[in-house]
């Protein structure tokens, strides 16, 4: 770094982590230069503008690209920190092998404007042995720069991985207050990304391995999503038994030792949803009670789309609501979401009866194109739909009072309206001729 204080940064890819990274990192007086492959989200933020939904970072943008320390561009910039927040998706063999394909072309692109005392850092949720594989590429690109981990004596550049742990909804302060993990190719490689971590980071920063680091953040997820699955199969062996799961829920959460989630109509989101498979193709055999877990809670979005179609089917020609397609309430964030999949399954089926609610979205997504199903504010759905299917717990349909919803027919996945199941049979309300 030029000035261990006040490093020159490239944050590469400005999506729903690296946008607010670079924020963050330009109100800590360092100069950053956001790089991304859409023309449209570059010319966003120079107009001081945002692309996504989060709490607060419109505000935090407009700021930074004012005072002149947040910039973002099509082309890679020369800096002296690389961040690199970019997808990891799978890929298209439909065994949910881990495609890191989007961190090795950053790394490709960080290895034309690379410079001796450079420090390269991935935060990209990665399978293990990722950032060992970006070092490579660079090592391939560069053979005039001593890599870590591979040249003898000390390196000419820093390579390590430090995962975000944030919430959607409170990105800004948990990138500032949570505790980070910093693995490092090499000790020196972590030390060095701690001082760069040190300048925004007010929690604890922890330095390990990088293969540590990386498969922290899938353990972490993975947790996440084999707790989440334990309260979705109990929800579908209520349904089976005919048992209201909310109250035994709650019931059994009294045990001192017993803290059992609430189900939903799966898991969703970038993170949770994808994560643990990277852990299962690393170690197919071992990790069974993950791979079990990550089959349950994609069986139970097939389970709500099977209870909802009956409840739909009992009641012909009746209007139907789904509310939310977001992967969790109050963002815009519609990624492996399973309200969406629920969603658009019922609109394949029944067409034009349905209508979405979804106050985060300006359009439908590309799947409902040619079912019929329309986008309508939840007074238009509480007004003309007979059937009401809870998918997404936002705040808006949280607050409906039971005298709005009396007479439907509720399928609430989310347990926001216990009252739902006390209310009385509305009748049938017919499709306008």
């Amino acid at each position: 770094m030029r000035g261990e204080t006040n490093p020159e940064v490239c944050v590469i890819g400005l999506g729903y982590i690296g946008l607010p990274t670079a924020a963050v990192i330009a109100r800590s007086n360092c100069r950053v230069t956001g790089i991304d492959v859409s023309q449209r989200v570059v010319d966003t933020i120079n107009r001081g503008e945002i692309h996504i939904e989060e709490a607060d970072l419109d505000g935090l943008v407009q700021a930074m690209v004012q005072r002149g320390t947040l910039r973002a561009s099509t082309e890679i910039a020369a800096a002296d920190v690389f961040v690199i927040a970019v997808p990891t998706p799978f890929e298209k063999d439909g065994n949910h092998t881990p495609d890191i394909s989007y961190v090795i072309a950053a790394a490709t692109n960080v290895a034309a404007v690379l410079k001796k005392g450079d420090c390269v850092i991935l935060e990209s949720t990665s399978p293990v042995g990722t950032t060992e594989a970006l070092r490579d590429r660079l090592a391939a690109l560069r053979p005039d720069l001593a890599m870590p981990g591979i040249a003898e004596g000390r390196p000419d550049v820093s390579i390590a991985y430090c995962p975000e742990r944030v919430l959607p909804g409170r990105i800004l302060e948990e990138l500032t207050h949570n505790d980070r993990s910093i693995g490092g190719i090499t000790p020196r490689c972590a030390r060095k990304a701690l001082a760069f971590y040190k300048l925004f980071v007010r929690g604890t920063c922890v330095t390990t391995d990088a293969r540590s680091a990386e498969m922290t953040k899938l353990v972490e997820n993975a947790y996440r999503d084999t707790n989440i699955a334990f309260a979705n199969e109990l929800s579908m062996i209520a349904d089976r038994m005919g048992l209201d799961v909310w109250e035994v829920i709650r019931l059994a959460n009294r045990h001192p030792r017993v803290d059992i989630l609430q189900p939903g109509p799966g898991v969703g989101g970038h993170c949770i949803a994808v994560d643990p498979w990277f852990i299962v193709h690393g170690a197919p055999e071992e990790a069974k009670i993950i791979r079990t877990a990550r089959e349950v809670n994609d069986a139970k979005m097939h389970h709500v789309v099977a209870k909802a179609t009956e409840l739909v089917e009992a009641h012909p020609g009746v209007p139907v609501a789904c509310l939310g397609l977001a992967f969790k309430a109050n963002i815009d964030d519609f990624r492996e979401s399973p309200a969406r999949y629920v969603a658009a399954s019922l609109a394949r089926k029944f067409g034009e009866r349905v209508r979405i609610v979804e106050p985060y979205a300006r359009e439908l997504p590309r799947e409902f194109e040619g079912t019929g199903a329309t986008l309508v504010d939840i007074d238009t759905a509480l007004e003309t739909c007979g059937v009401l299917v809870v998918l997404v717990d936002h705040d808006v349909f949280r607050v409906v009072p039971p005298e709005e919803r009396v007479g439907a027919a509720i399928y609430d996945t989310r347990g926001i309206w216990p009252d739902a199941s006390r209310s009385p049979a509305r009748p049938p309300l017919r499709l306008a001729s």
